[in-house]
């Protein structure tokens, strides 16, 4: 198993599509978290000299967290895309290994986007701060606190991405499908049903780094007053069970399948 995972993280290394998902992570990031700095103490966003303002900017994960989830597709769909996937399983031909090993390599490779994302959005929420001459309204362990919990996410988000892109192997249609889904329908789902908010896979990854329901690619602020957010413990749960449950079904229909 580790000279498996060794593989899988050697190839992700030397894959430009992995430099070019990290760098638009930290794009996107910086771009939401300014945007979100600049309108601060207007509209819904309370003053950056104020915890609840700070801690709005600072967790504006929710692109790098997207990206993280497609990085683990394209980690199992990509074997498929490119037709090396027969040279892969003919060299472990117990394929539920490989599929437990890209997991992991994805999973690594995902908690170094949460990283970016948590770091980058903070340096840019104090930046502003300090910009305004204010002080810093948030202690160093809360904003440690939402780093940590933004790389937790990224490296489950990326494992639940493994899952679903050997699930359903074409890597187009899996991109175009959660980003339909992370950004459409369980916004779409919280509006109708604000109760079950909380529990929406992508939405419960992105309140570990700190994000409100419902809040996940903006600074929600004090907009947003639905249900609070699952305890740390039960939403990382939550979301490794959907990471364990796409790659259970995927080894039992899609995995076993020709490759040919």
């Amino acid at each position: 198993m580790p000279r498996l995972v060794g593989i899988e993280l050697l190839k992700l290394r030397t894959t430009r599509l992995t430099y070019g998902l990290f760098f638009a992570a930290i794009g996107l990031s910086i771009l939401f978290a300014a945007m979100a700095a600049a309108r601060a103490g207007a509209r819904s966003i309370p003053p950056l000299a104020s915890a609840a303002g700070l801690a709005a900017v600072s967790v504006v994960v929710g692109y790098a967290l997207l990206l993280a989830l497609v990085l683990g597709i394209t980690v199992s769909t990509g074997e498929f895309r490119l037709g090396t996937a027969t040279l892969t399983y003919l060299a472990t031909p117990k394929r539920t290994m490989v599929l437990a090993a890209k997991a992991l390599a994805a999973a690594v490779a995902g908690a170094v986007f949460g990283f970016a994302g948590g770091i980058t959005t903070t340096v840019v929420g104090l930046v502003f701060v300090a910009a305004k001459g204010d002080h810093v309204a948030l202690g160093s362990a809360t904003l440690v606190g939402h780093i940590a919990g933004a790389t937790f996410a990224g490296a489950l988000l990326a494992a639940v991405g493994v899952g679903l892109g050997s699930l359903v192997r074409g890597q187009l249609g899996a991109v175009i499908g959660v980003f339909l889904w992370t950004v459409i329908g369980e916004s779409v789902l919280d509006g109708i049903y604000p109760s079950i908010g909380r529990y929406l896979p992508f939405t419960t990854a992105t309140s570990l780094a700190g994000s409100k329901v419902g809040g996940a690619f903006y600074a929600a602020g004090g907009a947003i007053s639905g249900p609070a957010p699952l305890p740390f413990g039960a939403a990382a749960a939550l979301v490794a069970v959907v990471a364990v449950l796409a790659s259970v079904l995927a080894a039992a229909t899609t995995l076993s399948r020709d490759i040919t």
